[in-house]
């Protein structure tokens, strides 16, 4: 005779609009007073036992459970809502173009509890086929945050994406620097532009462009010092950037550098022709550098009013360059004319030698001539 189930056990049924058998057990009654019911299907009757045991053990062990239809396209969406407060605008707006582009498209429909390390592996590798490195660690590290918030309230057991390593990338541009003979032709070109001023200070001073941006006039000095003792020349002091909180890229990038001549005398022109075309409103942000509205510039403004400037540049194309490597083109000038590469990393703001070394290999002055010279004056004929 079959012994009949205790009461509270649960039970298991036939659910003919799904087509599946439901295995169900009560666990008691919740604060609001009402039942707490599990439940697990599956095809066969033995099916839905095993996933109703899988179910009260993840309970016992204190993991909700995630609703069958909660997907990965969820969990992004609720990071993307919830998960970035606090971060820089920037940050939130690279993060929604990455996870709506890539990771939606291709994994939004997988369940999250579904989701295996194998998936995320074989998404990686296709994507690698077409995106630089660099964009693989950040999807790689979007999805991996999806999962940690979604583990941090009972969604899914594991992080399937700590698993898997970013695969190598495309192969990226490589940066370059002009020659002389290019530089001269970009600033011939460049003048008379609203940007001429800003492509002179970046290629005589070697400022990053994060910084230009976010340089103002009580941070020029046109004038220096000239009776101080020492004496003080014309300045510009790169204290300030457009990052997060407006600091500088690291500690030994905030520096005050001495202004050339050809420097001083732009700015100058270029201050008075900024009080003439925004009359008393060109002090409001105190910026030396803003759009034709007077509002500030961003990263998209430079880069086009950049190219624009530099279109009618002999033996430059201008959809090949940047405005980042104005500053690539300060370092190999300064190596070309035998600044020792100490100074050039002082200048630019690096944190050591070797970061200016390993950033700009390709522009330092690969031969190294110093011990020759001294020898050759040692054992002179």
């Amino acid at each position: 005779m079959t012994k009949r189930r205790s009461r509270g056990d649960g039970g298991l049924h036939w659910d003919a609009k799904r087509q599946r058998w439901i295995a169900t057990a009560s666990l008691g009654y919740a604060p609001d007073g009402k039942r707490i019911v599990k439940r697990g299907s599956g095809k066969t009757k033995t099916e839905a036992k095993n996933k109703l045991k899988e179910v009260l053990r993840d309970y016992e062990d204190g993991l909700a459970i995630a609703p069958s239809d909660y997907t990965v396209e969820r969990a992004v969406k609720d990071w993307l809502t919830y998960g970035l407060n606090g971060r820089d605008p920037a940050t939130v707006t690279a993060c929604t173009i990455l996870c709506k582009t890539h990771i939606i498209p291709a994994l939004g429909a997988r369940k999250l509890r579904d989701l295996t390390a194998e998936d995320v592996d074989k998404w990686l590798a296709t994507k690698g086929k077409t995106l630089s490195t660099r964009t693989l660690q950040g999807l790689h590290g979007c999805l991996n945050r999806v999962i940690k918030r979604a583990m941090a309230r009972d969604k899914v057991k594991r992080n399937v994406v700590a698993l898997c390593s970013v695969p190598k990338g495309k192969q990226g541009r490589p940066s370059k620097a002009l020659t002389f003979a290019q530089a001269e032709a970009v600033l011939k070109a460049a003048e008379g532009s609203r940007m001429y001023a800003y492509i002179v200070l970046s290629l005589l001073t070697g400022a990053r462009t994060e910084e230009l941006r976010a340089l103002t006039w009580d941070h020029v000095d046109l004038d220096g010092a000239p009776d101080a003792i020492p004496a003080v020349p014309p300045h510009v002091a790169v204290w300030r950037s457009v990052r997060a909180g407006g600091d500088t890229k690291t500690r030994k990038s905030r520096r005050t550098l001495a202004l050339p001549k050809r420097c001083v005398d732009l700015l100058r022109q270029h201050r008075e022709a900024q009080q003439r075309e925004q009359g008393d409103a060109w002090s409001e942000s105190g910026l030396v550098f803003v759009s034709a509205t007077g509002t500030p510039l961003d990263a998209a403004n430079v880069r086009r009013d950049f190219r624009n400037a530099i279109k009618d540049a002999e033996g430059v194309d201008p959809r090949k360059w940047t405005p980042r490597e104005l500053r690539h083109s300060f370092v190999s000038l300064l190596s070309d004319n035998g600044i020792p590469l100490e100074e050039i990393s002082r200048l630019v703001g690096h944190s050591s030698t070797a970061v200016t070394e390993a950033v700009y290999r390709k522009q330092i002055r690969p031969v190294l001539q110093g011990g020759a010279v001294a020898m050759d004056r040692i054992f002179e004929d």
